[in-house]
């Protein structure tokens, strides 16, 4: 039985914490042999949310099979220089000397930090919280735009959801990859993503515009990204020509239509291939003939 323990600090993020203790409580139920404990400095901890939660105040103890995960809490930017309570340091150092793993999810990378787990390892937070921990942290190896990192023992992702991604990858680690993807299928998780995928996918990155037109035909693709788009439909769609188009949609995007589906394409597949799909059936489930297109995109720089 592998014990995953919970360190709560105040104002943790529901999500944060809710994302991962689902993973391992599934798995759990899948029969994997996991429990799930929670430990806080008072027994009462009022959640970023307003959700008031008790749990047990007594000291998670160090194991060599077992994990503890520092959940983010609301930080807006500003995190104190000290986090933990008397004695939560001692206790993540000695958790893991013990041989044990420790993660983080975003702001929760500091308390780490302040264990001295974050010296001289690769790690990862919230893309707002990056620049912070590197100054805070300066031994430490800050990875910038990944969904987790894994560094011996120590393991820290990104923002909110990404909690998911690293707990999924941690039953992987231990389980391997059809004992996640059960998990993943259980809790309707669309595929466990790869640690080095960016924070913020092909949609939400070429998002960040005000042209309705655009929105429109991007609503169409993202809806439709498997299918062949001629430009005239989408133009059409967006009630302009299709110079008018190309050009509305560069300006907005950087991308051209085609390389907007392109884009989307070969992240579905590089989930399908993170979840066990050879490359050949990952390109043909996203719209390709073959892999070949696909592996002339993975290879081109970004």
């Amino acid at each position: 039985m592998t014990t995953v323990g919970f360190l709560l600090l105040p104002g943790v993020h529901l999500l944060d914490l809710a994302g991962p203790a689902q993973v391992f409580s599934t798995a759990a139920d899948l029969g994997l042999g996991y429990a799930v404990r929670y430990s806080a400095a008072r027994e009462e901890v009022v959640t970023a949310q307003g959700l008031a939660l008790r749990v047990s105040t007594d000291a998670l103890a160090p194991s060599p099979d077992g994990l503890v995960l520092v959940p983010g809490w609301r930080a807006g930017g500003r995190v104190p220089y000290r986090v933990l309570a008397e004695g939560q340091a001692a206790a993540l150092a000695a958790h893991r000397a013990a041989g044990g793993t420790v993660a983080s999810v975003c702001s929760g990378a500091f308390a780490l930090g302040e264990a001295g787990l974050l010296d001289g390892r690769r790690c990862t937070t919230h893309h707002g919280l990056q620049d912070l921990l590197a100054r805070r942290f300066p031994r430490a190896r800050v990875v910038p735009d990944v969904l987790y990192v894994p560094d011996g023992g120590v393991v820290t992702s990104a923002g909110i959801a990404s909690g998911i991604d690293l707990a999924l990858h941690l039953v992987t680690v231990r389980h391997g990859p059809a004992a996640a993807a059960a998990v993943a299928r259980e809790m309707v998780v669309y595929a466990r993503r790869n640690g080095d995928e960016p924070q913020a996918g092909v949609m939400l990155r070429h998002r960040g515009h005000l042209v309705d037109a655009v929105h429109r035909v991007q609503d169409a693709i993202d809806a439709r990204f498997r299918e062949t788009l001629p430009l005239a439909e989408l133009a059409a769609r967006a009630r302009v020509s299709e110079r008018t188009l190309t050009r509305l949609f560069t300006a907005a995007t950087g991308l051209t239509p085609l390389r907007y589906q392109q884009g989307l394409r070969l992240e579905h597949a590089e989930h399908l291939i993170g979840a066990g799909e050879t490359a050949e059936a990952a390109a043909r489930a996203v719209g390709f003939r073959d892999a070949r297109m696909l592996r002339r995109l993975r290879a081109r720089p970004a």
